[in-house]
């Protein structure tokens, strides 16, 4: 890792924030690292085999991104519930269980935890379609309704949508980065970009050379959502210009838009891969949105969290697993920050990022 990577010698990583660690999945197989509640590191691998590797068929452009989407939803779900259950104060000492807690427990028993996830994942799925797919529809509709009946407004439906969505988008994003345990996933979320191009510089993975990077990084996810938000803009006015009559009526057109849905997650996949690895003046357009973003959903990490980093990225590359840490002594950079040098970086994200790959 001490030389920078060629174009030939690209290795793709990539990683997400869990609650008090980091995933990463790299070329030999996929890490987990947690701060535990006594200050130590601990990293375990996970077993982790893409159905693309199974099948090779799945390998295909646009296919593969809507299998790599799901995959990546599964798989961070569960370690997100899994490392917010490793790294939580021991409950039982504080004796603060609810009656739902009890009742849960008395019922489900070791299944607990796995009830309470499949309930919160089905929820959270509610709640996306709720607020990115049929509130936009109805604002629109309300819109044409009550406010602009002029027969002509219907032809910027999607153009309408898709504002509303990318409003209800940043406005729900900032709003949850003001509560302290996600602006802490957030400062984790900023050590994995920084990691990541710390691997990528070719640079030795240290917590000085990972805190001088950038935390902005074009292959996130953030990026994702905005590249698909324009898309589903672009490929929405396509179809609601060339059939008018499926944006009549609210149900048949919500039903278009989740059936074009595997369509433009595709597309912004292999949008996402080639913005990553061929930086040029298009992909840098086309991703500054998300880049912009990336402001809101990474903070700056200190020196600890970066040390979390770091142990995932060693164990996602190597396959290893290092000796678990001995509890940090109090005061000893547990919560050192961030040099002031970081700042210098964030005010450089929107620039161009070809020395980044």
């Amino acid at each position: 890792m001490s030389k920078k990577t060629n174009k030939s010698e690209y290795v793709a990583v990539g990683g997400q924030a869990l609650m008090e660690g980091i995933m990463m999945r790299g070329p030999k197989g996929t890490a987990m690292s947690c701060r535990m509640p006594d200050g130590s590191i601990e990293t375990e691998m996970k077993d982790f085999v893409s159905v693309r590797k199974k099948y090779k068929f799945l390998n295909i452009p646009l296919l593969r991104g809507v299998i790599s989407f799901v995959e990546s939803m599964i798989m961070g779900y569960k370690l997100l519930m899994e490392s917010a259950e490793k790294t939580a104060i021991d409950t039982e000492e504080l004796n603060t269980d609810s009656k739902i807690d009890k009742w849960l427990s008395d019922h489900f028993g070791p299944k607990m935890m796995a009830v309470i996830g499949f309930i919160g994942s089905a929820l959270g799925i509610l709640l996306s379609f709720f607020l990115f797919v049929y509130l936009p529809t109805l604002s629109f509709d309300l819109v044409s309704k009550y406010l602009i009946t002029a027969a002509g407004f219907a032809k910027f439906r999607a153009l309408f949508e898709g504002v509303i969505r990318i409003c209800i988008f940043v406005l729900y994003m900032y709003l949850t980065s003001k509560m302290n345990e996600i602006h802490r996933v957030y400062m984790y979320h900023g050590a994995e970009h920084k990691t990541i191009f710390c691997f990528e510089h070719g640079e030795e993975l240290t917590v000085e050379n990972v805190m001088k990077q950038k935390r902005f990084h074009p292959r996130c996810g953030t990026s994702f959502i905005f590249v698909t938000i324009i898309l589903s803009i672009l490929i929405s006015s396509i179809v609601s210009i060339a059939f008018p009559a499926v944006t009549k009526t609210r149900a048949i057109w919500l039903c278009v838009k989740l059936l074009m849905l595997p369509l433009i997650m595709g597309i912004g996949f292999e949008f996402i891969q080639l913005a990553g690895k061929y930086p040029n003046k298009f992909t840098r357009l086309l991703s500054a949105p998300g880049l912009l973003m990336q402001r809101i959903t990474t903070a700056e990490p200190n020196y600890a969290i970066c040390q979390v980093a770091i142990e995932a990225m060693k164990a996602c590359l190597s396959g290893e697993v290092p000796v678990k840490e001995e509890p940090a002594a109090e005061g000893e950079n547990a919560d050192a920050e961030a040099p002031e040098t970081t700042a210098d970086a964030d005010d450089t994200a929107e620039e161009s990022t070809d020395d980044n790959q």
